[in-house]
């Protein structure tokens, strides 16, 4: 935001009231700097406009613990820090609002908030037609550096493209210690890491995601700061208790899994920085929604979720309210995992307004049926809940996937490895796996897949490790299959439209032989209602009986067990069911499919 202000002077109060904003502000002429530092008795501010002489801009106190300066001549690019004095403490730190650091034991730098986005005017996609793809932007793609980057990432747009995901869900971007990180360690929660090119290279990562046809989602980290690299912690030299100071609860409530970082909920300031931090994503970077990391810390001061904490769940709420306002179209995501369907109701109802959630109702069951090497222990009826499951009557206020970041390590594996280490290429792997991915792109809610997976890519989660590419000509099938889901989920022939519906009914559910075959419908009749039969054993069927909902033809759109999608598949001979006028399986009407061993077949009706 750019303000015009008489500088080479002090401003009058009245002028300086007319300079809102906190941390640097760029004027015409010069930078306006603000912070809030109630415990200091003197702060300055020095950076590379005044040769970092710390007595030649001393900042003014203001109302509310705030302290203010006009720098003239300062400009965008400049380095600075402020300098603070609490009793005989004086110490350095980088600005809390601050956009840019040269890293995260720095200096600050002057942001400059001009962008040409280039008339962008990306329109989110309904929620009922997101398809999520999870990603790190530094080990989606590097060219040849230790950490890959905003540019490096958008080289493997037209991948992403073909593949038909719409709404790429980027892990956390805020500056965190060192240049390698999953990111969940916010050092400087308002500054973009620049090893990945700061925020220049991040809202030109977002402009090309739109041109491209993509969403950009956010994650962000709200239940605590740092712990390392941490200029918040004990800011102005007052602290309680030996813990955080102004930024964080000084008493029991500040311990977490990641030390005693939680921010004070409680605290307007603070309360305002994360509400501000979340909408500048919206409003500076354009992004399309927000996936805030695990939301249980947040409401509650452990896992248990048995000493709740109220203005946590009130913060929650006033921020996305503000967010929906803002933005009718962005998508909020919680990272709950407690199936509590609170945190998708409306703030009017008492909930915390989030748009949707991950549904541990989903991925745990049904990771644990695939990854099975039992066929007779899989649980059929597991498969049949997690496919019900949802929260407040609405199925994409919940999000499916059988892999994310924290699904594929911290002691897991991705599933080709969790079904077989030693071979992440076998038949059994390749099989299992597109099972899973069938699954996600055909149960109700918004499907999500975690980046590689689509690559068949093994092992676990690093972010040491760039995805292997080589994969795509070694395993391409799977990622042609993913596509082929992805476009039947997302019914771009539009013969496919009850995937994007609310309905489910599972009609057919066979424990002894491990099948399971349900109708997904929008409104129903052709080219809506679709039928997807899933074998979870190694056995195949030549004729299967399952139940139909109307008479003709049942065409089938898919198979997973298509050769197209790896030479050790066999391509099931049949194909399409022609309707007896039989009841089965509560149907009015039964057919017979080849089902082969693992697979997913999918069957709809032309209009």
């Amino acid at each position: 935001m750019t303000h015009t202000t008489l500088l080479g002077q002090s401003p009058s109060s009245e002028m300086q009231s007319q300079i809102v904003g906190m941390g640097p502000i760029v004027l015409d002429g010069g930078v306006a700097f603000r912070v809030w530092a109630p415990g200091a008795d003197k702060v300055c501010v020095v950076g590379d406009f005044n040769d970092w002489d710390p007595d030649s801009h001393v900042m003014q106190a203001e109302d509310h613990g705030n302290w203010f300066v006009v720098v003239d001549h300062a400009k965008p690019g400049d380095q600075y820090k402020y300098v603070l004095t609490n009793g005989d403490q004086t110490f350095e730190r980088i600005d809390p609002r601050v956009r840019e650091v040269t890293n995260s034991v720095g200096n600050g730098i002057v942001h400059q908030p001009d962008f040409d986005w280039q008339d962008d005017a990306f329109e989110m996609p309904a929620w009922n037609e997101l398809v999520i793809y999870e990603t790190h932007i530094g080990t989606f793609h590097r060219n040849d550096g230790a950490v890959g980057t905003f540019d490096d990432y958008q080289q493997k747009f037209e991948h992403l493209k073909q593949l038909g995901v719409n709404a790429l869900q980027v892990m956390p971007i805020a500056e965190f210690a060192g240049d390698l990180s999953w990111g969940y360690n916010p050092a400087h929660p308002f500054a973009i890491e620049s090893a990945y090119g700061g925020p220049l290279g991040f809202k030109t990562f977002v402009r090309e995601a739109h041109k491209a046809g993509f969403a950009v989602i956010l994650d962000v980290v709200y239940n605590h700061f740092g712990p390392s690299d941490l200029d918040l912690w004990q800011f102005d030299g007052w602290s309680e208790n030996g813990k955080g100071g102004i930024y964080f609860y000084n008493d029991y409530r500040s311990h977490t899994p990641w030390g005693d970082t939680r921010p004070d909920y409680g605290r307007g300031e603070v309360r305002s920085y994360i509400r501000d931090n979340a909408m500048m994503w919206l409003e500076d970077y354009r992004v399309d929604g927000l996936r805030y990391d695990m939301t249980l810390y947040i409401r509650s001061v452990d896992a248990s979720g048995q000493q709740e904490i109220p203005e946590g769940w009130g913060l929650t709420q006033w921020v996305n309210r503000e967010i929906h306002q803002f933005k009718p179209s962005a998508i909020t995501i919680a990272e709950d995992l407690q199936n509590n369907e609170y945190l998708t109701k409306s703030d009017i109802e008492g909930g915390a307004g989030f748009s949707a959630q991950w549904d541990a109702s989903f991925v745990h069951p049904i990771r644990e049926v695939i990854t099975q090497p039992d066929d007779e222990s899989r649980d059929m009826l597991k498969v049949r809940d997690a496919l019900y499951h949802g929260y407040n009557g609405d199925a994409f206020q919940r999000i499916v996937y059988t892999e994310s970041h924290d699904e594929v390590a911290n002691g897991k594996s991705r599933i080709p490895s969790e079904v077989n280490e030693a071979d992440p290429e076998d038949w059994f792997a390749q099989k299992r796996s597109a099972l899973g991915i069938a699954l996600v792109m055909t149960a109700p809610g918004i499907p999500m897949l975690f980046q590689g997976q689509e690559l068949l890519q093994d092992g676990w989660f690093q972010d040491t490790e760039e995805l292997d590419w080589d994969k795509k000509d070694s395993v391409g099938g799977i990622c042609r299959l993913t596509r082929d889901l992805i476009r039947l989920r997302l019914n771009r022939d539009g013969k496919t439209k009850g995937l994007t519906g609310q309905r489910i009914d599972v009609h057919h559910l066979n424990c002894c032989d491990k099948i399971v075959a349900f109708r997904r419908s929008y409104d129903g009749g052709p080219g809506d209602d679709v039928i997807v039969v899933a074998n979870f054993a190694n056995k195949h069927f030549e004729h299967y009986q399952i139940g139909l909902p109307a008479d003709g033809v049942w065409k089938r759109r898919f198979s997973s067990d298509q050769r197209t999608y790896s030479d050790d598949f066999s391509e099931a001979a049949s194909g399409d069911i022609e309707a007896v006028t039989e009841g089965y399986d509560g149907q009015p009407f039964r057919g017979h499919v080849e089902l082969p061993p693992y697979t997913v077949l999918i069957f709809s009706q032309d209009r």
